[in-house]
């Protein structure tokens, strides 16, 4: 289940370049409490881990960077969309921003222009993909010396589609209630994908090295919907791993989201 939004305002929209926490934090401004504790401080634990089940993509619209002020200075309106498997986030959300005069993004007073909800697309089990906001996949590791390290794989690396798979299977069990039997399996391949693709970003001050690009994702349908909905990778609820389908037709799609270069990410 995933949203667009078109924020606008008179005047321009400023932000620093790394922008993805104060986008993030809208979001939470936008449900209610209850649920923003449940989501920030809890999450949906599976072993060790925790998910948060949302994502959202880079904002979308016409802007200049300055370098200056490191800022990234839109020229309103500006396109934002949202996804989650959760009903009540996305009900609590999109409610909220209908009902709002008006919303907060980082220090600019925007206003809810429109709201687009797309139709369910009926997902085969190979679909091409183009990222709405970057994919990261990583591992924590011990160095000789005990410390922990963070390292990030590579769309050329083969952890990276296994690390994916993984992903999304605990990301199924939590939303399903149940394990995704053996036949259920999803693989992804780049398809338009080279060390521009790459973006090294930063979130509250960590390091983050994700991909952009266009890839081949092949498997189960509901496994793919999975990453649909709560996106793929990690890190989804800080602005990771939003994508969409590019189908027959749309050579445009390919070509922007080959090209378009990372707003939040620019090095």
């Amino acid at each position: 289940m995933r949203f667009e939004i078109r924020l606008n305002r008179e005047t321009p929209i400023r932000l620093p370049i790394q922008y993805n926490s104060i986008l993030q934090g809208m979001i939470y401004d936008n449900i209610s409490p209850e649920l923003a504790h449940q989501l920030h401080d809890i999450g949906y634990p599976y072993g060790k881990r925790s998910f948060k089940l949302f994502t959202f993509s880079n904002i979308s619209g016409t802007y200049r960077l300055d370098r200056g002020k490191s800022e990234i200075v839109f020229a309103p309106p500006i396109r934002v969309l949202i996804s989650s498997p959760i009903e009540r986030f996305i009900y609590e959300l999109g409610y909220s921003m209908l009902i709002n005069d008006g919303l907060r993004l980082g220090d600019n007073h925007v206003k809810l222009a429109n709201m687009n909800v797309p139709p369910e697309p009926e997902i085969q089990s190979s679909e091409l993909i183009g990222m709405l906001s970057p994919m990261t996949v990583y591992s924590t590791l011990k160095t000789h010396d005990g410390r922990s390290k963070t390292y990030y794989y590579s769309p050329f690396e083969d952890e990276f589609s296994q690390l994916i798979e993984s992903n999304l299977k605990k990301k199924y069990s939590l939303i399903y209630g149940t394990e995704p039997n053996e036949s259920q399996t999803v693989s992804i391949e780049p398809v338009k994908v080279d060390k521009r693709s790459e973006k090294i970003l930063k979130y509250k001050g960590t390091v983050i090295k994700a991909w952009r690009g266009v890839y081949t994702i092949e498997g189960d349908p509901e496994l793919i919907k999975v990453g649909y909905d709560a996106g793929l990778g990690s890190k989804n609820s800080q602005g990771f791993g939003c994508f969409k389908f590019i189908r027959r037709g749309d050579e445009d799609d390919r070509r922007n989201h080959t090209d378009r270069a990372n707003t939040s990410g620019r090095r």
